[in-house]
């Protein structure tokens, strides 16, 4: 981790000084002649956002996601703390912090929106302060979202609870999180956000449009079995799709435990498959859909008894920060 630390690009600067740092950067950018916000409000942030950075990490991953973060802001103006811990077995008793700062025009010269990061490297003995660290660094007054990226086990992360406990949202990945991360009895379980459901939101919407133009009955009459297959790399992506079915065909009226849901992964597969098939008493009777998330390709094929429809149609999945923005805010 301090290779992660070392790595992310900023101004380290004393943890007593942060505050006066950030303020500093961009009265010495503006004299430098350098792009920065010519008053307060022009840099005045929507949200706090904090990245704990997992100790399964690596120096790759962790600016992949901070680059992730750069575009995010691009939307929404942010103060974002990103947070770096040192493995246990670091003896020394230290804090160390980063600063860095963006600003983007929008659509005016007027429209000018920034973000200030903070990142924090800190060692298990400096754990105890970590929290108050951390509420100095974030803007007053403006809500709290946590992600916690690719952290090894649910207890160790469980210990961060003013985190767990403050965040409007708290924001996993359930492809890379502990098997049980979205189970697991947090301090706020109805805060807590699935990253890989965040994503699949066009899978879901076109679904969703395609078979909305039949009648719940006959989507569930004599409905025996439902299949999501998969492509060994979107195992996550299938359980979530799973479960979104189970639950909108039981709003329909499927009555529980009359179907079998069922996910299977597939080998010889691309790496972008995903698709999903109803199976009917009546032989006769079919739907299923089959996406390849890697070119974007998908087609539909349905027979609920009023005759065959084929139809081709575009598959995706949000990027990485359009599926933060909807994790965080619906």
């Amino acid at each position: 981790m301090p290779a992660i630390f070392e790595a992310l690009p900023g101004l380290e600067v004393p943890v007593g000084a942060i505050s006066r740092s950030l303020a500093e950067m961009w009265v010495n950018t503006a004299a430098d002649g350098r792009p920065a916000p010519e008053a307060d409000d022009a840099r005045a942030t929507q949200v706090n956002l904090v990245l704990h950075l997992g100790l399964n990490s690596t120096v790759e991953d962790a600016l992949r996601q901070f680059e992730v973060l750069v575009n995010f802001a691009r939307r929404y103006p942010s103060r974002i703390v990103v947070l770096c811990p040192l493995a246990v077995d670091v003896p020394r008793c230290e804090m160390r912090a980063k600063i860095f700062g963006e600003c983007f025009l929008g659509k005016s010269k007027s429209d000018k929106r920034c973000v200030e990061f903070v990142m924090l490297s800190y060692s298990v003995c400096a754990r105890p302060f970590l929290e108050n660290e951390v509420s100095i660094c974030l803007s007053t007054d403006l809500p709290l979202y946590y992600w916690a990226h690719r952290f090894s086990a649910n207890g160790r992360l469980a210990d961060y609870r003013y985190l767990l406990g403050r965040a409007k949202r708290v924001l996993l990945d359930s492809a890379i999180a502990p098997a049980d991360a979205l189970t697991y009895p947090w301090p706020n379980p109805g805060a807590i956000r699935d990253l890989a459901y965040a994503r699949l939101l066009p899978v879901r919407q076109s679904l969703g449009q395609f078979l909305a133009a039949y009648a719940p009955a006959a989507l569930i009459a004599g409905l025996g079995r439902i299949t999501v297959t998969h492509a060994p790399t979107l195992a996550a992506e299938a359980r979530v799709t799973r479960a979104w079915l189970e639950q909108r065909l039981a709003e329909c009226g499927l009555a529980q435990g009359t179907a079998t849901f069922a996910v299977e992964s597939v080998t010889g597969e691309n790496a972008g498959a995903l698709a999903v098939r109803f199976s009917y008493e009546d032989a006769a009777r079919h739907f299923q859909w089959h996406g390849d998330l890697r070119t974007g390709q998908a087609q539909f094929e349905a027979d609920f008894g009023t005759g065959l429809t084929r139809l081709p149609a575009a598959v995706s999945l949000l990027t990485p920060e359009y599926a933060l923005s909807e994790a965080m805010f619906f």
